[in-house]
């Protein structure tokens, strides 16, 4: 493991200092570990010194390890019964989000996607202030009832197309769209992760509650309202602000497919070209790996024919430890001038046009797209040289956009860790490209390429499997993830989604992520933890109307859900915020609703999983999301208290 930042350790230190400082002043020893295992649980989140499922997991692992020795550490009782430690894995919410990634995956393999775009353009002409109410009012509605990364990760493509058609920058498209994603899944119960699981931790609650103060669980659309206003809030904010918070639009379009080099040119600045070179039999080269010749040269070989049989390309075949032979021929992308001194340094053959490679790299069959690294990638903090990328996935890199900044062939772009929203500039073949359209560790941008079809012959049956499952949400006593689950299996035997594309359609490190913190949940609230909290919250708010008490719990989720996970933030809070409601004769269940909706309230940083998923299309800086972010948060918390307290 690398060495821990120093801001990092004084803030362990300061977590210890304050845990220590919990356990003297709470009046059981019980209470006293869970508010030890909740500051550890926000330490591990905030500064991610391992990925938050493992985070998630391991406090999983010691809650129920505390449990098995409470008698030894002097608990009066387990924290976490043995029998509800891991019933996380089969929780409705568990089981909920499972078929809901794999609904939204069925729907976009049917191609509804990229008709989306055209029906979109048709509706709004365009002009950016009839767009971007098209763009996010659609992605809005569909995150209403799919998680709003899955709908975010569907509209990029979507997005870039609508740029390339219109001319207009992808950095004026995307915020808004994201935004609006993030907004949509608080309109249903299903929209996002914090709300599938609010009538879980509802249920929990109950059990250490008298019957009187029991609480109902709300239904799909209990929330329909406050979340059509927040959404309808966000679009106008962003049609009437938006030429003022939104970056100036330098950025040019990221979507656009290349059948030639110029739109690469034009965008990166950089003179890129296709050429074809052969190795004579009295070259330095000979004898050398292919990595070593493209690091001495600058250059990028994205083919190679060695012999007359053996065609390296795509995945399987390129491999940085090929060497080269006499009478090799290698397909190079670089600049004109490096092609030029690394010809003349090794004594190689220009060919002035291809030859070898003319149908191989034709723009019918390969050519150069951008891909983007989303949040829920294995390839996170791997770089390309450690997963041999070229080799594996069948992309020659060739430039790294992060942050606003362009990293080309040659800066040690190969050897960096990959972050999410990393956009990658690749050249690859169409069939290598097509099949990244099915990986989860991937985006594609690039849309408008030669690729195999989708299953439009497979609407019919999406759209009714969909309908059942909302059937059967809106017209019957089904519990939700089984009325879910039925539209994703029926979508899997109807042909719609493989097997293993339904697999690989499920973000497994969210759902480890939500169902370990479950019993963590538990233990603050059958622990007297939340009730502690709530009590001494209530002292020193003493006095202060409920909708005061409310707005603090809002801000604090806010806040929560800005330095750690959304699920984390809810689970963690809804039993603070139900003994707070309880204590101060408020309604406990539209306080733990309060919770759930603030956690979505997450635009001031990208720390979203949408918003790092935009972040690199679009050139985004944090700065940017600060600006534009910052309203966007407040005026969330204003329509949201306004909202709950109108109908609730």
């Amino acid at each position: 493991m690398s060495k821990l930042p120093v801001k990092t350790i004084i803030a362990a230190v300061g977590f210890i200092l304050l845990a220590a400082f919990a356990a003297s002043a709470v009046p059981s020893v019980e209470i006293a570990v869970v508010i030890a295992i909740l500051l550890l649980t926000v330490f591990l989140f905030a500064f991610e010194i391992v990925g938050v499922d493992v985070a998630a997991v391991s406090i999983l692992v010691l809650l129920g390890l505390i449990s098995s020795f409470s008698g030894v550490l002097g608990l009066a009782q387990p924290l976490v019964p043995s029998s509800e430690l891991f019933r996380g894995f089969s929780s409705n919410a568990v089981m909920s989000i499972i078929a809901v990634m794999i609904i939204g995956a069925g729907l976009d393999k049917t191609g509804l996607m990229s008709k989306l775009a055209g029906v979109i353009l048709k509706m709004a002409g365009q002009t950016e202030a009839r767009i971007i109410p098209a763009i996010s009012s659609t992605v809005g509605f569909i995150s209403s009832f799919m998680q709003n990364v899955g709908a975010a990760a569907l509209f990029l493509p979507v997005v870039g197309r609508i740029s390339a058609r219109t001319g207009l920058p992808m950095s004026r498209l995307l915020m808004p769209m994201g935004f609006c994603a993030i907004l949509g899944g608080t309109i249903t119960m299903v929209g996002s992760s914090p709300l599938i699981l609010l009538n879980d931790l509802i249920l929990t609650s109950n059990k250490a509650l008298p019957l009187e103060q029991q609480m109902q669980t709300w239904s799909l659309f209990s929330v329909t309202p406050i979340g059509i206003a927040l959404l309808v809030s966000g679009i106008a904010y962003f049609v009437l602000a938006g030429r003022y918070v939104l970056p100036g639009g330098a950025q040019e379009d990221m979507a656009k497919a290349t059948n030639t080099l110029q739109y690469f040119q034009d965008l990166y600045g950089l003179d890129y070209g296709l050429y074809e070179v052969v190795v004579p039999a009295d070259s330095p080269i000979i004898g050398k790996l292919l990595d070593t010749v493209e690091k001495e040269g600058r250059i990028r070989v994205i083919a190679a024919l060695r012999g007359s049989e053996d065609l390296r390309i795509g995945p399987g075949g390129l491999a940085r430890d090929i060497g080269i032979e006499a009478r090799t021929v290698l397909g190079i992308l670089t600049s004109p001038d490096r092609i030029a001194a690394f010809v003349d340094a090794n004594n190689l053959l220009l060919r002035k046009e291809l030859e070898t490679f003319s149908e191989a790299l034709s723009a019918a069959k390969a050519g150069i797209a951008e891909v983007v690294i989303p949040p829920v990638s294995d390839l996170i903090g791997k770089s390309a040289r450690d997963v041999w990328m070229r080799k594996t996935y069948g992309i020659a890199m060739v430039a790294l956009h992060r942050g606003g900044n362009t990293l080309r062939e040659g800066e040690g772009i190969r050897d960096l860790p990959l972050q999410a929203g990393d956009t990658l500039v690749v050249h690859t073949t169409w069939d290598a490209l097509a099949r990244l359209e099915d990986d989860h560790n991937f985006v594609v941008v690039t849309t408008e390429y030669p690729h195999e079809e989708t299953r439009p012959h497979k609407v019919a049956s999406a759209l009714v499997f969909f309908g059942i499952s909302l059937f059967m949400l809106l017209f019957t006593d089904v519990r939700l993830s089984l009325a879910l689950m039925t539209g994703a299996i029926g979508m899997v035997l109807s042909g719609v989604l493989r097997i293993e594309e339904a697999y690989h359609a499920v973000s497994w490190k969210s759902v480890f992520l939500l169902a370990s913190l479950i019993p963590l949940g538990l233990a603050v609230e059958t622990s007297g933890t939340a009730a502690w909290i709530a009590q001494q919250t209530l002292s020193l708010l003493g006095g202060v109307p409920t909708w005061v008490l409310q707005l603090a719990i809002a801000v604090l989720a806010t806040f929560f859900t800005l330095v750690m996970s959304n699920v984390g933030a809810t689970v963690l809070l809804v039993p603070l915020a139900v003994n707070i409601a309880i204590g101060a004769g408020a309604n406990p269940a539209v306080f733990a609703l309060t919770v759930a909706l603030a956690t979505s309230n997450s635009f001031f940083l990208p720390t979203h999983q949408v918003n790092a998923l935009i972040m690199g299309p679009a050139g985004y800086r944090v700065a940017d999301f600060m600006r534009a972010g910052g309203i966007m948060t407040l005026i969330f918390l204003a329509v949201m208290m306004l909202m709950l307290n109108l109908i609730y």
